[in-house]
């Protein structure tokens, strides 16, 4: 499932082989063939997003410096703000009336010359409950969630790049299952201003791409509102990582095995490239993380539905339901310990980066289970619970034919460092899907 690349279509802008709007064109094509199997868009503005390309067509013809990311054809999550659109969260509760103005990710995603084709599917309030969303890869599989939409877009090439968010796993689950890339940035790396909040001290927005190198790209326009010092003509570079920290206990113990032998596969691959990898023992506060992690989702997620829920019972699906009720069980003391919890795992996980440069695990127990269910977030939630940056690429296919994805930790608040390493890694694993 090959095409086009951010990178590559920034590399035919440059040499003036490529206008936006011939991009924007390109994506709304596959658009009308796949989003009747696919189901990724809540919006698709058409009308809008031609007339932006041909605005940035015209610029440029007079002289002006083309962005970061002029004509990318860009998707955005349906938790995100964007002027002129209902944000609607997957829930019939919040699609009323438009946002008034542009989340600041949206804002600089403009500013570089992104093109915003329009909003995709989420599960209900970025949650549990699956979607209509279907994979590319297989219609009878999930895409994961929630950022459903953002990745089956993607995946299927009717966008270059989508934003995303993850409180559990929700950037790298449905990216690894549709064989993509997405990077969940260090916890306050991005402003979550202008996304709607589901666990504030766990929610990440993040980008989706199809590789390391696009990731890279959208994260340096991301990051901050002035444009980054990046022609349009540029690669970010890469980092060759000198030490590798293998995660096993649960990330061994719960993976299928087709899935535990790809990691061990890959991970020698890169031993043989000159890396160094060794076995990262876990602290021992990380045999509750799982609980803890839970424990501060649904305490915040009933803080912030308790009197919607009672209001409009009806409006909820089972999931969203489920978890709103355990949090509104839940004791004050519980959810302070599972606070102290985190910040102790915090300073236990920044120590393993004194030994490694990044850390190594699966991005998921295996390939992408049937609709039912939007996939287990275990592999994932450590993460968003500990704030340390991580970006999955593929490592190749099951014996289904479905992604697998490599999942790269970094110390925090390094995402470039990561970013740079993963880019490497997937420049010798070769494993674009």
């Amino acid at each position: 499932m090959v095409h086009e690349t951010l990178t590559g279509h920034r590399q035919r802008v440059a040499a003036k082989e490529r206008t936006a709007r011939q991009a924007v064109e390109e994506c709304l094509t596959r658009c009308d063939t796949l989003e009747p199997q696919l189901h990724a868009w809540v919006i698709l503005d058409r009308e809008a997003a031609l007339a932006r390309a041909d605005e940035l067509d015209r610029e440029r013809a007079l002289g002006n410096e083309p962005g970061p990311l002029f004509g990318v054809p860009v998707a955005i999550k349906d938790l995100f703000d964007v002027a002129g659109w209902p944000t609607g969260c997957g829930s019939p509760l919040l699609s009323q009336g438009p946002a008034a103005t542009d989340g600041p990710l949206i804002r600089r995603l403009r500013q570089a010359g992104a093109v915003i084709l329009g909003k995709t599917v989420t599960t209900q309030f970025a949650c549990f409950d699956p979607p209509a969303t279907r994979n590319p890869w297989n219609l009878d599989r999930t895409p994961g969630g929630s950022s459903s939409g953002s990745a089956a877009a993607v995946a299927s090439g009717m966008c270059l790049a989508a934003l995303g968010s993850q409180t559990g796993g929700s950037i790298t689950r449905p990216a690894s299952f549709c064989g993509v890339c997405g990077l969940k940035p260090s916890f306050g790396r991005l402003p979550v201003m202008g996304v709607y909040p589901v666990a504030p001290s766990l929610d990440h927005p993040g980008p989706i791409a199809r590789t390391a190198a696009d990731l890279q790209v959208l994260f340096e326009v991301l990051k901050s509102d002035s444009h980054p010092a990046l022609p349009v003509a540029a690669r970010p570079g890469t980092i060759t990582p000198r030490s590798i920290g293998r995660l096993r206990g649960m990330f061994e113990s719960q993976a299928d095995v087709e899935c535990g032998q790809r990691l061990e596969a890959t991970l020698e691959r890169l031993q043989g490239l000159g890396v160094s990898v060794a076995d990262c023992p876990l602290p021992p506060e990380f045999d509750t993380v799982i609980r803890s992690h839970r424990t501060l989702m649904v305490g915040e997620i009933a803080a912030q539905h308790q009197q919607r829920l009672n209001d409009h019972p009806e409006d909820y699906l089972p999931g969203i339901r489920g978890l709103i009720e355990e949090g509104c069980r839940l004791a004050a003391t519980d959810y302070v310990r599972a606070r102290e919890h985190q910040r102790r795992l915090c300073i236990e996980m920044d120590r393993c980066f004194d030994r490694f440069d990044i850390l190594a695990c699966p991005s998921t127990k295996g390939g992408a289970p049937t609709p039912e269910t939007t996939g287990d977030p275990a592999f994932n939630s450590p993460w968003s619970y500990t704030g340390l940056p991580t970006v999955t690429i593929p490592m190749g296919l099951d014996r289904d034919g479905m992604p697998l994805g490599l999942q790269l930790i970094g110390r925090r608040n390094h995402d470039e460092t990561l970013l740079s390493c993963a880019a490497w890694c997937e420049e010798r694993l070769a494993r674009h899907l």
